[in-house]
């Protein structure tokens, strides 16, 4: 009986060094590609919060000068030195596979992401519209802006916003590039689920930026992080 537990108690206190060794790595891990991603952030960050105006009737926030807020930040970011990051963490002496990497960015990516008010300052009174742009629904975070009430070019409710969808489709006759839009669904009064189209959105539909600029707006898309095939 003796020899059996000593076994026993050794196996234990084996496998508890073990996961304590894996849940240190797994901290390490976490920890560096944090450092990554909050770089990144304060990178993209360093012009917010973009002056964004609002025009017409209903009052409804600049499209294009959103759009542009949004697309420049990123854009000035060097990918490059991200993704050379992330490769050492897969080459290193102790090397994580793309699974753990890609699981310990998507909580960095997501725990950092920004509030519109962090990203857009608008001057504007209290019942102006948030576009639902594409570019917008590209970084919103999944779970931002649900059951917020969505308004049309018109100023009439048409439901309220359920979620982010990607369609993918082609430059045309000129080009044979695949890009992807970020569209969006809604319940509609009915309570059922519309779509908004394939469409390019501008300024077709809006939320109250009210309700939408405590809200988390502007996570980095994992995609950046990935390297072009």
């Amino acid at each position: 009986m003796t020899l059996r537990i000593a076994i026993t108690t050794i196996l234990l206190v084996a496998m508890l060094s073990r996961f304590g060794r894996d849940s240190a790595a797994r901290d390490d891990l976490a920890n560096k590609v944090d450092a990554l991603v909050a770089s990144a952030y304060a990178t993209v960050s360093e012009e917010f919060p973009c002056q964004v105006k609002a025009r017409g009737k209903p009052k409804i926030l600049r499209w294009e000068e959103l759009d542009r807020c949004l697309n420049q930040s990123v854009n000035r970011m060097d990918w490059d030195v991200v993704l050379k990051g992330l490769e050492n963490l897969r080459a290193g002496e102790n090397g994580r596979s793309d699974n753990e990497i890609w699981a310990a960015l998507d909580a960095s990516l997501s725990a950092r992401a920004l509030v519109f008010e962090k990203v857009i300052s608008a001057k504007a009174s209290e019942d102006v519209l948030l576009p639902l742009t594409n570019s917008l629904l590209k970084y919103l975070p999944a779970d931002s802006l649900q059951n917020l009430p969505v308004f049309d070019k018109a100023g009439t409710q048409v439901g309220t916003f359920l979620g982010v969808y990607s369609f993918e489709r082609t430059g045309g006759l000129a080009s044979a590039n695949t890009y992807r839009l970020s569209l969006f669904q809604y319940s509609d009064r009915n309570g059922n689920v519309q779509g908004v189209g394939e469409k390019l959105l501008l300024d077709s539909y809006g939320v109250p930026w009210k309700e939408a600029r405590n809200q988390r707006g502007f996570r980095l898309p994992a995609d950046k992080f990935k390297p072009e095939k």
